[in-house]
């Protein structure tokens, strides 16, 4: 949104790589200063009962000022190196914002 961002693990303005997965996912909490939870769901198929399950992962991830997610929107994440201790993914677009 901003057209200047000054923080280093930025994946767009500042230094920070990204590798390895991409998801899309729905960001449920972003209490946290610099940091946001965001929830993906997908299906996972059991061969013994030929049926899937819907299962969900919560993957705490770096929001940097420049997107500033909030609760409710679709955001991209990629993986990138470890930034603190839970953060290895960060945010690198806003898909869609949630209404207000």
């Amino acid at each position: 949104m901003e057209a200047k961002c000054s923080d280093p693990n930025c994946a767009i303005h500042g230094n920070i790589k990204t590798r390895g997965s991409e998801f899309t996912g729905v960001v449920v909490s972003d209490k946290a200063r610099k940091m946001a939870i965001v929830e993906r769901e997908y299906s996972k198929y059991i061969y013994k009962y030929e049926r899937s399950l819907r299962k969900r992962s919560r993957i705490p991830s770096h929001n940097p000022e420049c997107m500033g997610a909030k609760t409710g929107d679709t955001v991209r994440i990629a993986e990138c190196r470890k930034i603190s201790k839970t953060k290895s993914f960060v945010i690198t677009e806003v898909l869609k914002r949630a209404k207000e």
